[in-house]
């Protein structure tokens, strides 16, 4: 998800600054969300622990150059799920400002094009999930239906943003679809996989409920919408 160098340069960054802060208007709104629910701290501890494991994401996981830009395997609706949508939104940007600051700094002008690909299919997924999970059902009780749902939301917002930016920069030329094409189609095997490893992250959770029912991680994974 990572837009290669380029695709978006000169004025046409300017639209980038307006997006992310949107992005940042909706990274503020699922935080206020989560300290309502749960406080400050559970914010903080939950904040901390997804910025490193997104920045393990983006350094430790397997991750290739396709087309207009890069495939990652950054379990969007897996943190969404486990630690809340406002730790999981900070942890993203955080993450991935990270990332850029100390391996990728080439990265960095596209700080604003990125955080809004990441950012923006969470609060989707936020939407989804209130829409698709009964409040009465614990989100280790999901079933794969509706973690597949998650997924598709969030990758599908991803490939979705890069287009829009790939289309905004380069315009509508037959190598730029070609390359468009392709990362969408590689993209889209994320889906497969990764609700699977969301049931097997709420399997575990479920199975050390003794150690997962703490400010650590998202209320609302063993316990019924209040």
């Amino acid at each position: 998800m990572h837009i290669e160098p380029g695709i978006v340069d000169g004025a046409k960054t300017i639209l980038s600054y307006g997006t992310a802060v949107a992005s940042f208007g909706l990274l503020g709104k699922m935080a206020l969300d989560t300290i309502r629910k749960s406080g400050v701290a559970s914010l903080a501890v939950r904040s901390l622990i997804t910025t490193l494991l997104v920045f393990s994401f983006f350094e430790l996981l397997p991750h290739y150059p396709v087309g207009v830009s890069e495939v990652h395997f950054i379990l969007g609706s897996t943190l969404f799920l486990m630690f809340g949508a406002g730790p999981a939104a900070i942890g993203l940007a955080a993450g991935l400002l990270l990332q850029g600051l100390l391996f990728a700094p080439f990265d960095l002008p596209q700080y604003g094009i990125n955080v809004t690909t990441l950012i923006v299919p969470l609060w989707a997924v936020g939407a989804v999930a209130k829409k698709l999970i009964a409040q009465k059902t614990a989100y280790v009780d999901v079933s794969y239906a509706q973690a597949l749902a998650l997924s598709t939301t969030y990758q599908g917002g991803i490939v979705a943003w890069v287009a829009f930016w790939a289309f905004y920069g380069q315009g509508f030329g037959a190598e730029n679809m070609a390359s468009i094409g392709s990362f969408g189609a590689a993209y889209m095997l994320v889906v497969i996989g990764e609700p699977l490893a969301d049931l097997a992250v709420l399997a575990a959770a479920k199975t050390l409920a003794p150690f997962t029912r703490n400010m650590a991680f998202n209320s609302r994974l063993h316990e019924a919408a209040a």
